[in-house]
């Protein structure tokens, strides 16, 4: 069978099944099964990938995501916080636009912590909307920080998604984890920069209000109180890492084991709390271990077919500036964004793109931090990115997802000018992996 019309059927066959709405780990199964039965050779073929699907879950660098993702939901289900949105809340005193700065520090702060995408903008919409609807704050200040500070979560360690990319990449966990630490700040930076400048020209679109004075004293207690722990765990997650003294599966386990003495030390951990976070927890690591699982046998059976190596050698052949193809497939990721969610798009490019990059002679880690940047900004694209639906569903039923859309905007451009410096300054992303 020739090799383009292979690519056509896992590609295209895939595509298909998704626009059917199959969920996407059984789209990628049944694909999978199809390629499998015609490429490798009948019911043998198929009994092999069963084999590859068992094999791929049995590696210890998807550890980490069902730790991670439990260190989350025991910080969101305790309520913890919604306490630390407050107390960041007075901090920022009487500055234009604070609840939106409230939201951006807040949301880089979680994103430390909970490394979900979804849930940080859920979370943040749900405990923030309605405060700053009634401060009279426009569409503008409410919609924007969330959907923008929701998707730092793909970059700021320790990011789930950043697990399963390196995963899947085959690339280490830890440096990818890291790469993403100093990009995640400065998209946050900027977010905060555009804020304070729109509040400055127009200030009706976050109107000021009077606050009790809040003496320092009442502040340094907060902060010693309840932002002072959080950052402790934080430290105790990368900070290992970062000192080689544990795997990112090790650090995963301290950060849950931080969380539930931390909610403890709060009498917020009961019986109830547990019985949600785990349930959670539950849901989302089986559908991430389907993805990793259908994923992988993908990537060997185009492998096994010869369709990678076909195409690394077509790029390879082309007479065309290496930064060219970069750009091609970034912009492949934002136009896969406009119909598919992320991990969709991670499983049927990453088998595609990884062998490209080596190729092209790029770094795999720097690539990866790219990639998440990129696919960040996919989560915001119209007409399905998923933050918007999730955006949409903490708003009240008269908000129009085009005003959701137009507040994401300006985020848009932010990372934009971020994805730009980086491929410009690749070092930004290899300080921190390099010197780990």
């Amino acid at each position: 069978m020739e090799i383009w019309l292979i690519i056509l059927l896992l590609i295209g066959g895939l595509i298909l099944f998704l626009a059917m709405g199959l969920p996407i780990a059984f789209a990628f199964f049944l694909i999978n099964f199809i390629g499998a039965y015609i490429v490798m050779g009948g019911i043998d073929g198929v009994s092999q990938a069963v084999q590859q699907i068992f094999s791929s879950l049995t590696t210890f660098s998807i550890a980490p995501v069902p730790l991670f993702v439990l260190m989350g939901e025991l910080l969101l289900h305790t309520g913890i916080a919604q306490t630390t949105l407050n107390v960041l809340d007075k901090f920022i005193g009487k500055i234009p636009g604070r609840l939106s700065l409230s939201v951006i520090s807040g949301g880089a702060l979680f994103s430390t912590l909970t490394g979900s995408t979804i849930a940080n903008t859920a979370m943040l919409g749900e405990i923030m909307v309605p405060e700053m609807r009634h401060r009279g704050y426009k569409d503008a200040m409410i919609l924007g920080p969330i959907v923008g500070v929701g998707g730092l979560a793909m970059l700021i360690p320790p990011s789930t998604l950043a697990i399963v990319y390196a995963s899947l990449a085959q690339i280490s966990v830890a440096k990818v984890l890291m790469g993403g630490a100093l990009p995640g700040l400065m998209l946050a930076l900027l977010y905060a920069a555009y804020v304070l400048l729109r509040c400055r020209l127009n200030p009706d679109i976050a109107p000021a209000y009077d606050i009790s004075h809040i003496s320092w004293s009442e502040k340094l207690n907060d902060l010693a109180k309840y932002l002072a722990p959080l950052i402790v765990i934080f430290l105790m997650v990368l900070g290992v890492i970062f000192l080689g003294i544990a795997t990112p599966s090790e650090a995963a386990a301290t950060g849950v084991i931080g969380a539930m003495i931390l909610a403890a030390a709060y009498r917020r951990l009961n019986l109830e709390v547990l019985k949600q976070s785990l349930r959670g927890t539950l849901h989302i690591t089986v559908m991430i271990f389907m993805i990793i699982a259908a994923s992988k046998t993908y990537s060997a059976i185009l492998a096994f077919s010869g369709a990678t190596t076909e195409l690394v050698g077509f790029v390879a052949n082309m007479d065309v500036n290496r930064y060219l193809v970069l750009i091609g497939m970034m912009l492949i990721i934002l136009i896969l964004g406009t119909f598919m969610e992320q991990v969709s798009m991670m499983m049927i490019t990453i088998p595609i793109y990884m062998p490209v990059i080596n190729t092209l002679g790029f770094d795999p880690i720097w690539f990866a931090i790219l990639m998440l940047l990129n696919l960040e900004m996919a989560m915001s694209t119209p007409p399905f990115g998923i933050l918007l639906f999730v955006m949409k569903g903490s708003m009240p039923g008269d908000t129009k997802m085009i005003n959701i859309i137009a507040a994401a905007f300006p985020f848009l451009i932010c990372d934009l000018i971020v994805l730009i410096i980086l491929i410009i300054f690749p070092k930004i992303v290899m300080l921190i992996p390099s010197i780990m």
